[in-house]
């Protein structure tokens, strides 16, 4: 059966011992999570390919592009043309010509001699370099427990396509009434934070009010990512690495772990440091 012009997967049962089900030998279907290679070109130069969910592909690439540090601005990206092939998609992407130039500079300082990628003191640095973006003055306010309720569940609720494929990551923005506003979904991690940055951009969402909540771990990159947009409250079903933690209390970004039973852990706010050895207030731990 050809099934290449569909997303859906067929399958049957496994017995033991390895055999295919003889009672029921009829083909059941599950739909699959959709994957393909998102090229991201900037002014007719390749820059990135990620393994990504063909869906938001405009989010993508503002929230790809901000995020990572190429613009400092979406009104910095003046055109966008995106081409669909089988198995992959295209976003070419034209920069105004102060990022294009930026753009290049970075990919010149990438370039060494080792021929192994992005290792090296280069690669390190590089890695670790703080945002560009000056951080805030303060730490912004922390969102009232009551937001934080069943998030688990609201997230549940905007997942569009976790109900029917399964294997997808999401980023839910909520704004500081404690509405929903946006949810984009992707087997990536980053890029689900991609796209749902991207939509906040376009929309013109308030990044630094409200929360921004992330399915995945907490590790680096998604503060990065925070960072260089602006997020002001980053919550995650999923506790943070340490070096997360170090940097969102080094540049003032509130990190909120909601674990899946208990309150809220804040790993990163005002007063945090000082509070360790404190008993925590109600509803919410230190």
């Amino acid at each position: 059966m050809d099934c290449s012009d569909t997303n859906d997967g067929y399958f049957r049962v496994l017995e033991d011992a390895g055999n295919v089900s003889s009672k029921n030998p009829a083909l059941a279907r599950q739909p699959l999570a959709r994957e393909v290679a998102v090229a991201f070109c900037y002014n007719g130069v390749n820059h990135a390919v990620m393994m990504a969910t063909p869906e938001a592909l405009e989010d993508f690439a503002v929230g790809f592009s901000v995020s990572g540090g190429i613009v400092q601005h979406r009104e910095q990206i003046i055109d966008l043309d995106i081409e669909r092939h089988d198995d992959s998609v295209m976003l070419n992407i034209t920069l105004n010509q102060r990022a294009f130039s930026k753009l290049r500079a970075f990919r010149r300082s990438m370039t060494g001699a080792s021929g192994c990628g992005l290792c090296g003191i280069e690669a390190l640095s590089q890695a670790l370099t703080p945002p560009e973006v000056l951080p805030p003055p303060r730490f912004a306010a922390l969102p009232p427990v009551a937001h934080l309720s069943k998030l688990r569940q609201r997230l549940q609720r905007a997942q569009q396509h976790r109900h029917s494929s399964g294997a997808m990551h999401a980023a839910l923005y909520v704004d500081t009434h404690g509405k929903s506003q946006v949810c984009r979904e992707d087997i990536g991690r980053h890029n689900a934070l991609d796209k749902l940055i991207g939509g906040c951009l376009r929309e013109e969402q308030d990044l630094a009010a409200g929360f921004v909540v992330i399915t995945s771990r907490c590790s680096l990159e998604l503060i990065q990512k925070c960072l260089r947009t602006g997020v002001g409250t980053l919550v995650s079903l999923a506790s943070p690495s340490d070096i997360a933690v170090r940097w969102a209390r080094r540049y003032h970004l509130n990190l909120v772990h909601q674990p899946a039973q208990g309150p809220a852990r804040v790993y990163s706010g005002a007063g945090i440091e000082s509070a360790c050895c404190v008993n925590p207030p109600a509803g919410i731990s230190l």
